[in-house]
């Protein structure tokens, strides 16, 4: 496959215990706090009342529709990834966090001391002595079973590997994120994060971040413990600018009656997965059924299976049949490019050639729920002018059957993954224009 600047798909493989390993680097300079298997804290961010009823005031007045929006930067191409910035620790210390709803743990590269570690934004993390203890329910739902070995009792150590072959080893603590919501009250509220002390990073793949967003299904995604905590609803979404940008939220920030919605599928409980779809090309049925596709912000492009998108390709060669395209062998973006006969500036300059893409879901039997990807949210514009597919083969990079739709396809649509009710919802919007407050939805 040929090399390109953005990731590629961020879709969590593998994630397990090594407390053998971990051990030698972390149990032995951190001792377990006397609070690390207490429940998680809500401290307001001025002096906070010691009682009860003060604590079940805040827990009721949030539980009624509170919401975070963090303001997204970063772009499909050239950056390669869209990245936000979180307040955490003590005192709060400013990182910037890659989005990946296709994983769950939130890390960041940390100085535990660190064995390896890619350069940063930031200095690295010093994390708190507050260790999660290896049997905590957080832990147990890091790893792929109930029996795996705990040498170190007071701590949860954990490796993440990446579809990109990116990987991290670390150990769970819990530490204080400084969250703003919606109706201007700031908290500081302390969940569980990564100290990622031993990384292996592909130079491809590489990203200037200091940590990952995991805003996955999973009990430990920062969601999922926001939710826990009676914060916010267990709902994440997301809205990626093609120019740049864009935003993310946590809990009520839209109007479900402007969306389109189809059921989360029953048979990946993992990742924001839909139920099978039919693809459609240029409004024409193509064949290609039983699609079970995975809404991936950590990959940057779209993946298809070697059928989708062998289907695709002979689509796209029949389409650009004397059009004044070219294959542009020489441009290494990505593996497929086209050249004309001046270099492109923008993608509205070529888009008259292609035709919109779409999946076809059908709900429950009933009615069909269309996600469409016209040809923006399927090309991009290289740096030499060409137009060049945005989707990609999945084989090429062992990903199997696997199809992931990545940034490029769910640019300029505001898409919700309501985990309560398992829903997958989405509808154009103006990702540039990010809400204020809980009055203004999308």
């Amino acid at each position: 496959m040929k090399s390109s600047s953005a990731k590629l798909g961020f879709l969590v493989l593998l994630l397990f215990l090594s407390s053998s390993v971990c051990a030698a680097w972390f149990g032995n300079k951190h001792k377990t706090s006397p609070n690390a298997n207490a429940r998680n804290s809500i401290l307001p961010h001025e002096a906070s009342s010691s009682s009860s009823s003060s604590s079940s005031t805040f827990l009721n007045r949030f539980r009624s529709g509170s919401s975070i929006v963090f303001p997204v930067y970063g772009n499909v191409y050239p950056v390669g990834f869209y990245n936000v910035t979180l307040n955490i620790g003590t005192p709060p210390r400013p990182y910037f966090l890659d989005i990946d709803t296709g994983s769950d743990l939130t890390w960041l590269q940390c100085d535990a001391p660190c064995s390896r570690c890619t350069q940063t934004p930031h200095p690295l993390y010093r994390p708190s002595n507050d260790l999660v203890a290896c049997r905590h329910p957080l832990c147990v739902s890091l790893h792929q079973n109930d029996n795996y070995d705990c040498e170190s009792p007071h701590q949860c150590d954990y490796e993440v590997e990446y579809a990109d072959h990116y990987s991290s080893l670390g150990v769970l603590v819990n530490d204080v994120y400084v969250l703003n919501f919606t109706n201007g009250v700031q908290l500081k509220v302390r969940m569980a994060l990564g100290c990622g002390y031993d990384q292996i990073f592909p130079d491809s793949s590489y990203n200037p971040v200091d940590g990952m967003l995991g805003l996955g299904r999973g009990r430990s995604s920062l969601i999922s413990q926001l939710n826990s905590q009676g914060l916010v609803r267990n709902v994440v979404g997301h809205c990626l600018s093609a120019q740049g940008g864009g935003y993310i939220f946590f809990g009520d920030v839209y109007d479900s009656s402007r969306l389109t919605w189809t059921p989360m599928s029953s048979r990946d409980y993992k990742h924001y997965s839909a139920g099978a779809a039919e693809l459609i090309f240029g409004g024409k049925r193509t064949g290609v059924g039983n699609f079970h596709a995975i809404f991936d912000t950590g990959s940057s492009y779209t993946y298809f299976n070697s059928h989708a998108y062998q289907a695709l390709i002979s689509w796209l060669k029949k389409e650009l049949a004397g059009k004044p395209l070219k294959e542009a062998p020489d441009d290494q973006t990505v593996p497929l490019c086209w050249h004309g006969k001046r270099p492109f500036r923008s993608i509205y300059e070529v888009r008259k050639y292609f035709k919109p893409i779409a999946l076809s879901f059908t709900n429950s039997g009933r009615s069909k729920a269309q996600f469409e990807i016209p040809p923006e949210a399927y090309l991009i514009i290289s740096n030499m002018g060409n137009v060049c597919l945005g989707i990609l083969d999945g084989s090429e990079v062992g990903m199997d059957d696997i199809n992931l739709i990545g940034d490029i396809s769910m640019l300029d649509k505001v898409m919700v993954f309501d985990n309560e009710k398992q829903l997958i919802g989405w509808a154009p919007a103006d990702c540039n224009r990010v809400p204020k407050s809980r009055d203004v939805s999308i």
